[in-house]
């Protein structure tokens, strides 16, 4: 999972997140990584429309949006 998170900073990808919030819930959030810290993400969610702290141990999937790939690239 941090592998998919750094490339999406190094590279400035959005990527789709299955999310699971401290109470169990279940949310699909759309974010820019803005920095990988050893347990947490830091990113921009367009979602909430602000910068948002999400534990690396409750993201459940990640992957680019669609269309965000460049041509060459993989993740």
């Amino acid at each position: 999972m941090k592998g998919i998170l750094c490339r999406s900073l190094e590279q400035k990808l959005k990527l789709t997140l299955i999310y699971m919030d401290s109470s169990g819930r279940l949310s699909q959030r759309t974010i820019r990584v803005i920095g990988v810290r050893e347990e947490d993400v830091l990113a921009f969610c367009y979602m909430k429309k602000q910068v948002r702290t999400f534990k690396q141990k409750n993201i459940l999937a990640a992957h680019p949006c669609q269309g965000t790939l460049r041509k060459g690239k993989s993740i």
